[in-house]
Order: C-alpha cells, then sequence, then structure tokens
C-alpha cells in the first residue's frame, strides 16, 4: 500500500468510475461510494487522505456528509473537494463555508480534477512539514501538530484555514492579494475565484472568535495580519 487515498462520493456511475480511472491512472488509491451515509462510513473507517465529494446525493446530500465530516475530530482535517453542477455561485460558497476546501464545477475537465487534487494535497502536506510554534497577537500555531489556539483555548481549523493562517503569520504586517493567496495557499489562479478567497478568510475570522480583528481587509487589495 503506501499510496495516497482518495474517496469518491458521487451517484452517478459513469462520472465515479471516469473520476476513479483517472485518479488511478495517477497512482492514487481509491475509495468509492455512491450515497452520502455510506461516504461517512468509510470516511470514519479509512480515513482517506483526501475526498471528492458531490453535493448531490440519495439520502444525505453532500453539504451534510461535509458538516459531519468536519465536525468529527478525527476526520476534520481531511481535505474535500465538492463537485456540483449547480452553476450558482450561492451553492458553491455554502460548501466553502461548512469546510470544504475547494470545489470543481460540472461539467469538468478530469485532468483539472487530477490537478486540483494535488494542489490541495500539496498545500496540506506543506502545512505538515513546517516547524513551529508561531505566536502573534494571542493567536499560537503548533505547526508539527496541526493546532492552533486562540487566547489559550483550542480551535480547530481545515487544512485550507490552516494554511491560509500560516501565510498570514508569515508575511505579519504586508497586505497580500486575492490573486497571491490563491497562489500560495491554494496552488492556481483561476479568474473568478477570488471569492473562494473571501469565503476562507469569513471563516477563519469566525474561528479566531474575539481576535478575528486582527485580520484586516485591505479595501480593492487584500487581506494582512495586523502587526503590534
Amino acid at each position: 500500500m503506501g499510496k495516497t487515498t482518495i474517496l469518491i462520493v458521487e451517484d452517478d456511475p459513469d462520472i465515479l468510475n471516469l473520476v476513479a480511472w483517472h485518479l488511478k491512472a495517477a497512482d492514487y488509491h481509491v475509495l468509492m461510494a455512491q450515497e452520502g451515509d455510506g461516504a461517512l462510513e468509510i470516511a470514519m473507517a479509512e480515513r482517506p487522505d483526501l475526498i471528492i465529494l458531490d453535493l448531490m446525493l440519495p439520502g444525505m446530500d453532500g453539504l451534510e456528509v461535509c458538516k459531519a465530516i468536519k465536525r468529527q475530530r478525527e476526520t476534520t482535517h481531511v481535505p474535500i473537494i465538492m463537485l456540483t453542477a449547480r452553476g450558482e455561485e450561492a451553492d458553491r460558497i455554502v460548501g466553502l463555508e461548512l469546510g470544504a476546501d475547494d470545489y470543481v464545477v460540472k461539467p469538468f475537465s478530469p485532468r483539472e480534477l487530477v490537478l486540483r487534487v494535488q494542489a490541495v494535497l500539496r498545500r496540506s502536506s506543506d502545512t505538515q512539514e513546517k516547524k513551529g510554534p508561531l505566536q502573534a497577537e494571542g493567536i499560537t500555531v503548533d505547526l508539527e501538530a496541526h493546532r492552533v489556539w486562540v487566547d489559550g483555548e483550542e480551535t480547530v481549523l481545515t487544512a485550507t484555514e490552516f494554511k491560509l493562517l500560516l501565510e498570514l503569520l508569515n508575511n505579519k504586517g504586508r497586505v497580500l492579494s486575492r490573486d497571491r493567496l490563491l497562489d500560495r495557499v491554494w496552488g492556481y489562479q483561476f479568474d473568478g475565484y477570488a471569492r473562494t478567497v473571501d469565503t476562507h478568510i469569513r471563516r477563519l475570522r469566525q474561528k479566531l472568535g474575539r481576535r478575528a480583528d486582527v485580520v484586516e481587509t485591505i479595501r480593492g487589495v487584500g487581506y494582512r495580519l495586523r502587526e503590534s
């Protein structure tokens, strides 16, 4: 074994098999599920390295599955890429706010999906290779343990939120544009994805609680972690 394990949750067998074929060709170990309840059981039992999750599922839908996975400490750090046929931006934003790390809209290029998988796994791995801890404005980050405390109380971040906080901490006092954050945290730059950054910043602020204001919005430019 030793291969990176990816769980694909998709009720359409043609899409499921297509995605599985491309991921296996990229040398990933693949698990598959076609409904939400079964996906949760597999996620808890197998602890995959990443989950590709369709929104429209029979029974428990993808948003509920995402919420359940992010609620459990054992699986909260597992990155999730959402697949959705919904074109409305609001649906994608809801997925990101529930903790998804990225999303791909159907119809999609299987090659692009594999590249997204690689980018998400790479940034998740990057956060585990750094040393720590880091401290700023009441926030303490243990890089090796992948844990964060705000004024002494632990808060659980997703892999993307963790990488986003690190990027801000490592550039404290500097203004980082949305494009810079997309490139450094997500590993790509595409038109229309600036809202992805805004959504994750909003989630990060919520989890920082009373320290939320240390992440400053620089209107028309991007974001900055406030210096003392």
